[in-house]
């Protein structure tokens, strides 16, 4: 199906999740300029808001979230009453304008709270923000899930939940330090529908120590046999220097590029053979789902949260490390936890990096964009550039993107390329070593 050019996948590239993306933040944006932006919001302002909880019960040796053990009380506490006090001062500085539609919990493992504490900080959010109607979801680790913990979505009306699932082949979750029978999954799942939990995501990776197609295949037949509305299949990004827990995972068992890209290619034809819809390059579908039906109507949009039918301008971050994305601004929470609370508490905004986003920042954001959830994509204004027209010329040749009348669009062909050919529009991205992980 894929034709595999390991020369045009050998620079590593963001998975633009923002543009310009967080290796751009620098200390010179802060609260001067989220007070500014959060002070340019409409009374009538889509608004999202991203509630973010850095903790985890176990802390897996792959991943790349900013989390830390939950292994006491009084810290989750001490956390929790800083975020309440921002977002009493978010709250505040809005003074009722912009209007809630979404409110997402990530992190970390949400479910490292206690129900509870989990509970009084929704009602929280909604009473500060007046958003009682907003759609919810939240990302859980099954290891830490308890009936408790399902009643509690239930009762709140929590309708959208992740799963970090990972893989379902225990030798391999015994390489990355998670490790979860598959039946502890299918508890999970069946408990978020007795509780009316109406869209389930699975995060699976590949190119996972010690994993090949045939195990791969087998993960994915036990994901779709759970039918879950929604599939993400993330490449594993091996980067050590940056993220030193991964050094507990055995590199030399890692699957080479190869083997990653026939993966890739194996696991997209597999999903969409069981009825998925392929969403951009490694989100996936059921039909009735509304990510897959914003897609087909070429209104699918990208943010922190991956490929969202989420079309609100502005998103605000609450929490330590949260980022806030404005039309004009990007702007990060504070990263240390014990600043952050103190920040927090003394009803300070916790701003303290970003970047500011000018017009030239927004037309490139919009090409991004629209090459990733795979529209046609505006590009003329930038093809006078000869170098762009070299560098684009290689996935032309190929049929990996079709350029007609400067609208640039990436092939079915070019689904794995094109994180590589959107960052040909990057003006930050310069030749760099390994900030980035892999195209595949």
């Amino acid at each position: 199906m894929w034709t595999h050019h390991p020369e045009l996948l050998a620079r590593p590239v963001p998975r633009y999740t923002s543009y310009p993306t967080a290796a751009e933040f620098s200390a010179d944006v802060g609260t001067v300029d989220q007070a500014e932006a959060l002070a340019a919001i409409a009374p009538d302002q889509p608004v999202s808001l991203y509630v973010h909880i850095p903790f985890c019960q176990e802390i897996c040796w792959y991943c790349g979230c900013n989390t830390g053990r939950a292994n006491r009380t009084q810290r989750l506490g001490a956390y929790l009453d800083a975020l309440m006090a921002e977002i009493a001062t978010i709250a505040g500085r809005l003074g009722g304008r912009g209007r809630v539609g979404r409110i997402a919990f990530g992190g970390g493992s949400p479910n490292a709270l206690a129900p509870e504490q989990f509970a009084h900080l929704l009602e929280t959010l909604r009473s500060a923000f007046d958003a009682r109607d907003a759609v919810l979801s939240i990302e859980l680790d099954p290891r830490s899930f308890t009936p408790e913990w399902a009643a509690t979505l239930g009762a709140c009306g929590v309708s959208r939940a992740s799963l970090g699932v990972q893989t379902f082949d225990p030798a391999i979750q015994a390489a990355i330090g998670r490790v979860q029978p598959r039946g502890l999954i299918v508890e999970t799942v069946a408990a978020l529908r007795t509780h009316g939990v109406g869209s389930i995501n699975f995060d699976l990776m590949y190119g996972l120590p010690g994993q090949d197609e045939a195990r791969l295949a087998a993960t994915l037949d036990d994901a779709v046999a759970l039918a879950p509305e929604r599939i993400a299949l993330f490449g594993y990004a091996h980067v050590p220097d940056l993220l030193p827990r991964q050094r507990r995972i055995d590199v030399s068992r890692l699957p080479d590029a190869d083997a990653r890209f026939l993966m890739a290619q194996r696991g997209h034809a597999r999903l969409t053979a069981a009825g998925y819809e392929a969403i951009g390059f490694d989100h996936f579908a059921l039909p009735d789902d509304a990510i897959a039906i914003v897609a087909r109507e070429g209104r699918l949009h990208r943010n922190f949260q991956g490929f969202t039918e989420d079309d609100a301008p502005v998103l605000i971050g609450l929490g330590a490390t949260a980022i806030s994305a404005f039309p004009g601004l990007l702007v990060q929470n504070e990263k240390n936890s014990g600043r952050y609370r103190m920040r927090a508490l003394a009803g300070l905004l916790t701003g303290e990096r970003g970047i500011r986003r000018d017009a030239e920042d927004r037309r490139r954001a919009r090409v991004i964009e629209d090459l990733l959830c795979e529209r046609i994509a505006t590009v003329a204004p930038f093809l006078a550039d000869p170098g762009l027209k070299a560098r684009l010329a290689p996935f032309l040749e190929r049929g990996l993107a079709q350029l007609d009348d400067g609208g640039l669009q990436v092939t079915p062909n070019g689904r794995p390329y094109g994180r590589v050919i959107a960052a040909l529009f990057d003006r930050y991205r310069g030749e760099q070593g390994r900030r980035f992980s892999s195209a595949i």
